[in-house]
């Protein structure tokens, strides 16, 4: 690694500004422990108080990886088996036109069951939370079939089947927070006890993670933070900060979001997967378990595979691990990266990309340019000879319903991309690159098609499949 920070320090700082996000807590940690930290901005505005190593933030979607592991541990253990059918532990759970003992604990952690984007996460948040008035909200509160409070409700909505499987089980990845919801209660069943104290006691406590919890609204994280945990930041419609301190409350999907903790103890975490379990000299997760989650039988390549609750790829030549997570306030990502590195950047406003820091703290690792870019599909500078096969519009049904409307223009292939204008540029195969039609410097997504009988019936753009409309 390059052993100088001044430069790194230099371009995440002059990243920070520029974006003029509100405040972030930043860490890298190596074999000697901690090489870089940085905390930016504000927690807090009225009264003004900043960002410091121990402030605590929530991670969202992060926390996927920890109930992940958390599986894969019981499984070392003997207690359960990633193999195991759901309908072990929801003998009510059924995906249409799937053969119940193919839909297993490992096709959930993986989005790989057949569940598309749906809405209950989005139901259970306006739901259960404390909301600003939106269109987002009154819809949700307008559609909602129930609080959204239990599991149970959520396993009777997949498997009322008013939806279009993805595929079958096993056939194709797309991101699904309700699998993981099944999987934290899967946990509790498997554990004997519930997946809060088992991260508490079997990663939390052993990694020395003191200000790490997870907890459904906040409060113990509150009491845990001694007052030091972040407000939480979103722009009103005129591009202005907002704030408050209502965290999204989003009952059965505890082990989908719902951990909080600071940038300083969540490296421990990714330095310890990097390391193959070993913390300090010790196993203290089993090898067989890091292993099971995210090793050789999952392809290590530049195009990313999702395998327990982490994107696994290529990066500079090294394997790297990670995940993102976005909710009301939240924008986050974090990574293990080979050579026994954990990296973490926490935000505290919401719909954020993250990426952008992920790569310059991995290219000081690597010692490459500090502005390298890491986008896994590369445009060819050639037009796909067939445009129009793709043409049509795309449904996504996470919340509310969000569109990928393909068309051509003056030959040009683009995209209304949930109401953001893209063109498309090929990128082999049935890949294509979305950037912005005003500044095609920045990329919007990366859009996979999947064709069925030559003609093209769903698009993943990012991790999200959506499903062409025929009617």
């Amino acid at each position: 690694m390059n052993p100088s920070t001044s430069a790194l320090e230099d371009a995440l700082s002059s990243l920070f500004e520029k974006r003029g996000y509100p405040g972030m807590s930043l860490c890298i940690r190596g074999p000697e422990g901690i090489v870089f930290e940085k905390s930016f901005g504000y927690r807090s505005m009225e009264p003004a108080l900043p960002v410091d190593p121990d402030t605590m933030f929530g991670i969202a979607s992060m926390s996927k990886s920890l109930t992940a592991l958390a599986c894969c541990v019981l499984e070392a253990e003997g207690k359960m088996s990633l193999d195991d059918p759901v309908t072990k532990y929801f003998p009510e759970l059924h995906i249409p036109g799937a053969p119940d003992q193919l839909v297993t604990v490992e096709t959930l952690a993986t989005h790989r069951s057949g569940l598309p984007p749906m809405e209950p996460l989005e139901w259970s948040i306006a739901m259960n939370s404390k909301e600003r008035d939106s269109e987002w909200y009154r819809e949700m509160c307008r559609t909602a079939p129930n609080p959204m409070d239990r599991i149970e409700q959520i396993v009777d909505y997949i498997s009322a089947g008013n939806y279009v499987p993805t595929g079958a089980p096993g056939e194709r990845m797309s991101y699904s927070n309700e699998g993981y919801a099944l999987l934290s209660y899967i946990v509790d069943q498997a554990a004997g006890i519930s997946l809060e104290r088992f991260l508490q006691e079997r990663i939390f406590r052993p990694l020395g993670m003191e200000r790490s919890i997870l907890d459904v609204d906040a409060s113990e994280a509150r009491t845990l933070s001694g007052g030091n945990i972040t407000s939480l930041f979103e722009r009103d419609g005129k591009g202005n900060l907002v704030w408050d301190d209502n965290w999204s409350i989003l009952p059965p999907f505890r082990g989908c979001a719902c951990v909080k903790t600071t940038a300083r103890d969540i490296t421990r975490y990714y330095q310890v997967l990097s390391d193959g379990g070993v913390w300090e000299g010790k196993q203290v997760i089993p090898r067989r378990a890091v292993e099971r989650m995210m090793g050789s039988r999952f392809p290590l390549r530049e195009k990313p595979c999702y395998c327990m609750g982490l994107q696994k790829r290529l990066l500079g030549g090294k394997m790297i691990c990670l995940h993102s997570g976005g909710l009301h306030g939240v924008s986050t990502i974090g990574a293990a990266l080979e050579g026994g590195y954990g990296i973490a950047a926490l935000c505290n406003e919401g719909d954020l990309d993250m990426e952008e820091f992920l790569w310059i703290c991995c290219n000081h690792i690597l010692g490459l340019p500090l502005e390298t870019k890491h986008f896994w599909a590369m445009p060819k500078g050639q037009d796909f000879r067939e445009p129009e096969i793709f043409l049509g519009r795309y449904l996504c049904h996470e919340g509310l319903p969000a569109h990928c409307v393909i068309r051509l223009e003056d030959g040009r292939l683009l995209a209304n991309y949930q109401g953001r204008e893209t063109v498309l540029l090929w990128c082999g195969k049935c890949v294509f690159a979305a950037v912005d039609r005003e500044n095609p410097e920045k990329r919007v997504s990366t859009m996979e098609f999947f064709l069925r009988d030559g003609k093209p019936w769903q698009v993943r753009c990012g991790t999200r499949i959506y499903q062409l409309v025929t009617d």
